[in-house]
């Protein structure tokens, strides 16, 4: 028995020290990171030079021994060629992607992207972005309009490609472009507001549950997540909502002023051939045939922002998460919200 129990102590010791070690470890590299800051880098990638290695490998695949090295001692005379010409003044097309969420996270990467593509691209080249997103919070996707809007103000032609789903405030940021393509199964327009918010106070009541907030000015509080609905409260929500969709209007009509807004504001989204004969695009193409053309003559510079988290913000986000499942920050997130 005697034995048993100085194993254990032994082993509780050692997961002790081990831990501390652990600890100390820890606490280190959350220093050490948090003084070194997250790891942000702009990624480049040439579309046009992998389009030419996919044309070349399928190519030598289908050939002869002899052909293949006809062909190999051709694209070296290529190669020699490309590197004695200048590009300075080759028209480049630089192309994004954005995939939108519900909180247009992507804007804060798009932000920088644009930025980069802005330090040398000038009005004879082309940016094309990819738009991917069904919408989400107004002042998100505002911003990501606004973001594409610094392309058009510097007079460099802004392409929108539509391969899946541009709707609401995917469609708001889509619409400030030159230009917009669509595949022919892609959906576009959604151009509506809609708000969501669920009500517990009547939950409250029916557990005697006081539930009291204080505001001040008029209208500080229409819509809560816990205080009573009122019928006044309630009329101004619904009148600012309606402004935001005039607001919506007003933006897609400054930029597509042929189509009949009447007839497509209605909150409808429609699929890319229907959408091409409304006028909420100009044709019907995916982004990858149109970039596969462009590169034939032209280089097509891919350009994407990323942003590494370093180990304390891992371990904080993690943590963080944790908290917020069990929290009444949950709650928080059902708060009133306007969406396009």
């Amino acid at each position: 028995m005697d034995a048993l129990q100085n194993i254990g102590i032994f082993a509780a010791q050692t997961f002790i020290i081990l831990f501390a070690i652990l600890a100390v470890i820890i606490v280190i590299a959350l220093i050490a990171s948090r003084a070194a800051g997250p790891k942000t880098e702009i990624q480049v990638e040439l579309l046009h030079k992998r389009y030419k290695e996919f044309r070349n490998l399928l190519k030598s695949q289908t050939m002869t021994k002899n052909e293949r090295k006809e062909l190999k001692k051709k694209l070296k005379e290529e190669h020699k060629a490309q590197e004695t010409q200048s590009r300075d003044h080759e028209k480049k097309i630089f192309v994004l992607d954005f995939e939108g969420d519900i909180k247009a996270s992507a804007v804060e990467n798009l932000r920088e992207e644009v930025t980069a593509v802005l330090t040398i691209a000038t009005p004879e080249d082309e940016v094309v972005v990819r738009v991917e997103s069904p919408g989400g919070v107004v002042h998100g996707y505002g911003l990501a309009a606004s973001q594409l809007l610094r392309i058009r103000e510097k007079q460099i032609p802004l392409t929108v490609c539509i391969d899946k789903v541009a709707a609401s405030g995917g469609y708001l940021m889509s619409c400030t472009a030159n230009k917009i393509l669509s595949a022919p199964f892609a959906i576009v327009g959604s151009i509506g507001v809609v708000a969501q918010v669920p009500n517990f106070n009547r939950l409250l009541k029916r557990h005697d549950v006081e539930y009291k907030e204080y505001t001040a000015g008029e209208y500080k509080r229409t819509v809560s997540l816990l205080g009573e609905i009122t019928e006044k409260g309630e009329e101004k929500f619904k009148q600012q909502l309606e402004e935001t969709h005039v607001l919506f209007k007003s933006f897609v009509q400054k930029f597509r002023p042929n189509m009949n807004m009447s007839e497509i504001a209605t909150g409808e989204y429609w699929y890319g051939d229907q959408a091409l004969t409304k006028g909420l695009v100009d044709e019907i193409r995916t982004s990858d045939d149109y970039l596969m053309a462009l590169s034939e003559k032209h280089q097509i510079v891919k350009v994407k922002f990323e942003q590494h988290e370093s180990l304390s913000d891992k371990l904080t986000g993690i943590i963080g998460k944790a908290f917020h499942k069990g929290s009444l920050s949950i709650l928080q997130e059902l708060e009133t919200r306007r969406f396009l």
